[in-house]
């Protein structure tokens, strides 16, 4: 009854060690993931305890879910929490679809030269910090000497306070989030359109068939299933938010449309000390996050045959 598994345990080993060179080079990936993702989960204990930095973790005493009750009984979290949702679900609408439409675009191009140059201009601002971009998206959304408020003089149009005004500060979120991630979003949508055979393009042309026709009966059903596995992933991110691009954007005239979980979580645990009451928040908002993921992937199976499992 119990050879069975031991005899898949050492077909296991045997495999392992077969491609030992292999195994090695994904060891420093576990590592990575065990050390920064894996053993920091020991602090969500910090949410059910009174942590006092002088007592430690262990030290603290319990609290058991009086933070949490905090939490949903203060009224400063929800407005932080309709941002975040406001502000990701205006990244998914606009941002997701970019790269797509992007690499099908890329994917045209006949001209290798023209092409490669293209997807280097693309890539290079995801390698950049948000320190970096922010100063830039800063000097470009100038009121006095910004280039889009020249332009909008040039026309008779008053100059747009982007960065200082509510109204606006979500599209410049959302317009600088695409700009860093376009060209690094198209990667995997690009090796899904390499995949597709030759041939098939070839068929359809000798049948008539242009090249919208062929994007639309060929490359998009090809790119499907990666597209699918990044939607899940994407609507697991609807309760996050790119905590380097607000706080670097952000100012107290933008506030009450800017805020969001992670800056909250920020001035609460660093600047407020009140580590146990962020962590709480941090949890709740991972807690949500999970349930999105499980949501969306259950969706994809029964609509499509695709999924994460």
């Amino acid at each position: 009854m119990h050879e069975r598994p031991i005899g898949r345990g050492l077909d296991s080993f045997r495999a392992y060690w077969k491609y030992k060179y292999l195994t090695l080079l994904f060891l420093p990936a576990a590592i990575y993931y065990v050390v920064f993702h894996y053993v920091p989960i020991y602090g969500v204990l910090i949410a059910f305890k009174n942590y006092k930095f002088s007592l430690g973790i262990l030290g603290s005493p319990w609290v058991g879910l009086d933070h949490f009750r905090d939490l949903f009984a203060s009224g400063g979290i929800w407005p932080v929490f309709r941002n975040t949702v406001i502000i990701s679900f205006y990244k998914l609408v606009f941002g997701f679809p970019a790269p797509i439409a992007f690499a099908i675009l890329l994917n045209e191009i006949r001209l290798a030269v023209f092409k490669k140059a293209v997807q280097t201009i693309s890539y290079f601002p995801h390698f950049l910090s948000w320190v970096v971009l922010g100063g830039l998206a800063m000097q470009f959304l100038s009121p006095s000497i910004g280039p889009v408020n020249i332009v909008l003089q040039a026309f008779g149009l008053q100059p747009i306070y982007f960065l200082a005004d509510a109204g606006w500060f979500r599209s410049v979120l959302v317009a600088t989030d695409i700009w860093k991630e376009l060209g690094w979003g198209t990667i995997v949508y690009l090796a899904a359109i390499t995949g597709v055979n030759p041939e098939l393009h070839e068929a359809a042309t000798v049948d008539g068939a242009n090249r919208y026709h062929r994007i639309r009966f060929i490359t998009l059903p090809a790119m499907a299933p990666v597209i699918t596995i990044m939607l899940i992933f994407a609507i697991g991110r609807l309760i996050n938010d790119d905590f380097d691009q607000v706080f670097n954007l952000y100012n107290p005239a933008v506030m009450e449309v800017g805020d969001v979980l992670s800056t909250y979580t920020y001035r609460m645990g660093l600047v407020n000390m009140e580590y146990s009451f962020a962590t709480a928040v941090g949890l709740f908002k991972n807690v949500i996050a999970f349930a999105l993921v499980l949501t969306a992937n259950a969706a994809a199976k029964k609509f499509s045959e695709y999924g994460l499992w």
